[in-house]
């Protein structure tokens, strides 16, 4: 059921709990909408002024609004690179980690909650709503519906191998008893400098970028959890650099990233983006 029809049936819903909800469901995604909305009425203005030559006098006429009010959008409205995650609202799930304490049990990894925790801040600079942190079970096969982050290796859990398959670039696989990152093409491997016989207190991370049918679907998976957490601090500070290189178009790339503990201390491009 498309929007329109779901609210001309929500004004006959007869249940005050179900309308409620549903009302409050519905006013989230409108708002989403118009902050894309927003953006794109931006990115407008914008390609008018650099590729057509028109300056912001001309363009506001052709808009029918004041040159005013065209200094406003453009200082104001959400910037280009909120589209590499979709139009929102956006939900980020992590995994499950069963482990043993006292009894065998399923945790959730300080790592993994402190990455959900900063994409959570990301996406809320770029002004989406979060509305469901979700906990990936490990026999988890699909992603959550809509527009959302994957945190999740292919051993957590099968929907992390399953998004992994359909990424013509890179893979995760496992050979001589460590995780690597590794070119399809090429047979290139990258591995974690935390695995290394001289370790460092550094890790890699795979970032994807999918278009699944209408939605966007971003998919996190450090060689280890710490790295998950560098992937969250380099979309952090280099998204603009992503998108620049990508546009819209899906995309992978591997990150490196230092940490002490659970601080990460620097993040940078270790390999792509390859647009695919």
């Amino acid at each position: 059921m498309d929007t329109d029809s779901e609210f001309e049936a929500l004004q006959h819903e007869s249940d005050p709990i179900r309308r409620g909800r549903r009302a409050s469901d519905l006013l989230v995604l409108y708002q989403q909408r118009a902050t894309e909305l927003a953006r794109l009425r931006k990115g407008a203005i914008e390609e008018a002024h650099r590729v057509r030559g028109m300056n912001y006098t001309e363009i506001a006429t052709a808009l029918g609004i004041t040159k005013g009010r065209v200094t406003q959008i453009r200082s104001t409205a959400p910037r280009r690179e909120r589209a590499f995650f979709g139009v929102g609202p956006v939900s980020i799930s992590v995994p499950w980690r069963y482990q043993t304490t006292d009894r065998e049990r399923p945790l959730i990894a300080a790592e993994d909650s402190a990455t959900a925790d900063q994409l959570e801040r990301l996406l809320d600079g770029l002004s989406f709503a979060v509305t469901d942190r979700h906990q990936l079970e490990p026999d988890a096969t699909e992603p959550p519906a809509g527009d959302t982050i994957v945190v999740c290796g292919p051993k957590s859990a099968p929907v992390g191998a399953d998004l992994l398959s359909r990424d013509p670039a890179l893979d995760i696989t496992q050979a001589d008893g460590r995780w690597w990152i590794a070119h399809r093409t090429t047979g290139q491997r990258f591995g974690s400098p935390s695995d290394e016989p001289q370790p460092e207190s550094a890790d890699l991370a795979y970032i994807a970028r999918h278009r699944i049918d209408d939605r966007v679907v971003i998919h996190v998976a450090g060689i280890h959890s710490i790295g998950s957490l560098g992937a969250a601090h380099y979309l952090t500070s280099h998204l603009s650099d992503v998108v620049s290189a990508a546009g819209d178009k899906p995309c992978s790339l591997i990150v490196r990233a230092d940490y002490q503990a659970l601080t990460i201390t620097s993040s940078e491009l270790a390999a792509g983006p390859f647009v695919w």
